[in-house]
């Protein structure tokens, strides 16, 4: 060994260079434009498969139980009854899905959270007008939002989708059957809502992923212009 250093020395110092080496670490790695693009489509599917799992049941059975005690399943069932509530939870989440940062979740949550509170006014009876007009104006606003891509503050926009949210809210609570828990009717289209945030969310999420931006602006034209349909009818 010692003779083994020995020679090592003779050898650097004959050809006069130092024998020290200094390494400077590698570059974190960093997914590329395209793998993160397949990334991002992975979790868009799974988004679409978790979508589908609860909602094969729902379309398995259409029609609700008649006498149900649960109440459970007309719950879920009544977001998908009238076209109003179904176009509305799908532009939430495709108005989400154009945002940025935590706007992209909050949105959502807060149409859930205020519906939620919606929801009970309307078991409760309390008198409350213009819900039908409330509905219809949220898909032509939303509707517009998704068309201009608009953004705002984060304030603003939960303060927008809260206030619709408090009509389909309302409007699921005061159509409740009598015979049936509020409990278990309110967790129903609660369910029913956060899918279809999710679905739309996965949707728009898609669209802008595969450069169909185009495509995603004009779905909203399209709903908002569905409002005058229940406005005028």
């Amino acid at each position: 060994m010692g003779n083994s250093n020995q020679f090592s020395g003779y050898i650097t110092r004959g050809l006069g260079f130092s024998a020290s080496v200094q390494f400077n670490p590698l570059p974190p790695l960093t997914p590329g434009p395209q793998k993160t693009k397949v990334l991002s489509l992975m979790k868009t599917k799974n988004v679409i498969a978790l979508g589908a799992l609860f909602l094969v049941p729902t379309l398995a059975h259409a029609h609700p139980l008649p006498g149900d005690p649960q109440g459970l399943h007309e719950g879920f069932i009544h977001p998908f009854t009238g076209l109003d509530h179904l176009l509305a939870m799908v532009a939430v989440g495709l108005w989400a899905a154009q945002q940025s940062n935590r706007a992209r979740w909050l949105i959502p949550m807060s149409f859930v959270s205020v519906m939620a509170l919606g929801g009970w006014l309307g078991m409760k009876g309390i008198a409350f007008s213009g819900v039908e007009t409330g509905i219809a104006l949220s898909l032509l606003v939303l509707g517009g939002f998704i068309a201009m891509k608009a953004r705002f503050t984060t304030a603003g926009s939960i303060a927008v989708v809260g206030f619709f949210a408090l009509f389909h809210g309302y409007a699921h609570g005061h159509e409740m059957p009598a015979s049936v828990g509020a409990a278990a009717f309110s967790s129903g289209f609660i369910a029913a809502t956060i899918l279809l945030h999710l679905v739309g969310m996965a949707l728009g999420s898609w669209l802008q992923l595969n450069s169909r931006q185009p495509l995603l602006r004009l779905s909203g034209a399209v709903i908002a212009l569905c409002s005058v349909f229940f406005l005028v009818g």
